[in-house]
């Protein structure tokens, strides 16, 4: 005769990945900003330059800053909350984050500072960082 397992079936708990943030910031003593919020960034690398593209919506370029320091890209900024005042705007569903925000990515010593380029359009910070010439491979022509 086999043994039986029973398995219990539970809901599993689905995390928002900010709520995740704020467990872990808690847990090490550091004070996350319950209003504060994220952004979703990508990280590319071509053969000319790396690429941060940071996705911003509600956020105009005068609310971003951008900063090359020691080797850290700093990307800071707020998301100011939209408040309307009167009867009749009783919220019934908040889902939306608003607050300050900072994202820090330590550069690979191959990026030129120098030429760190940053273009805001339609809610999208794109940040170029172009690789320095020694960084870059070259074919070495073999003399005879």
């Amino acid at each position: 005769m086999l043994p039986t397992i029973r398995r219990r079936t539970t809901t599993p708990t689905v995390w928002d990945t900010n709520d995740f943030d704020r467990l872990f910031n808690w847990a090490l003593g550091s004070a996350p900003s319950l209003s504060g919020w994220t952004p979703a960034m990508d990280v590319r690398e071509t053969g000319e330059e790396y690429q941060v593209i940071a996705e911003l919506p509600g956020v105009t370029s005068d609310d971003v800053e951008v900063t090359v320091e020691n080797g850290v890209l700093s990307i800071s900024g707020e998301k100011k909350e939209e408040v309307e005042e009167g009867a009749g705007t009783d919220r019934h569903l908040y889902e939306r984050r608003y607050g300050r925000f900072q994202r820090n990515f330590s550069l690979p010593r191959s990026v030129d500072a120098e030429n760190v380029k940053a273009n805001f359009e339609n809610g999208l910070l794109r940040v170029s960082l172009p690789k320095a010439a020694v960084a870059k491979p070259r074919k070495i022509k073999i003399g005879k």
